[in-house]
C-alpha cells in the first residue's frame, strides 16, 4: 500500500523499512514476554500435566524471536545497502513467514493447553 499511495518509491521503501523495524521491536518484546511466561509456567507443578506438545512453546517462541532478530540485523542491512535486492527480499519474506508460522503455532499450542485444562476441570 505504501508504494501505491506515497509519491515516490524511495519514500515508500524508506517508510516500509521504518515500519518493519518497529514491527521487529514489538515482536521482539512480545516474544521475550511470551518466553518468560512459558518458562515461569514450566517451573510449576501444573505444567507437567499439560500435553507434551505444549512443552514446545518456549522453543517455538525462541525461534520466532530469532526470526525477528535475523530479519532486523541480517536481512534489513543488506536491503538498505541495496545488495542483490531480489535475493534479500525473498529471504526476508521467508523469515517473516517463518515468524508468522511460529506465532500461529504458539497460539495453537496455547489453545490446546487451555482446552486440556477445561477438559480436566469439567471431568
Amino acid at each position: 500500500m505504501l508504494f501505491v499511495y506515497l509519491p515516490s518509491a524511495a519514500l515508500a521503501g524508506s517508510m516500509a523499512g521504518h515500519l518493519f523495524g518497529m514491527q521487529t521491536v514489538v515482536s521482539g518484546v512480545c516474544t521475550v514476554l511470551l518466553l518468560l511466561l512459558a518458562l515461569m509456567r514450566g517451573n510449576s507443578r501444573v505444567f507437567s500435566r499439560y500435553p507434551a506438545p505444549v512443552r514446545w512453546v518456549p522453543v517455538v517462541v525462541a525461534v520466532g524471536l530469532c526470526c525477528a532478530l535475523v530479519s532486523e540485523w541480517v536481512v534489513a542491512p543488506h536491503i538498505l545497502a541495496r545488495e542483490d535486492l531480489a535475493l534479500w527480499h525473498r529471504l526476508g519474506s521467508g523469515v517473516y513467514l517463518l515468524q508468522w508460522l511460529c506465532a500461529v503455532t504458539v497460539f495453537q499450542l496455547e489453545l490446546r493447553r487451555q482446552f486440556a485444562g477445561l477438559a480436566r476441570w469439567h471431568a
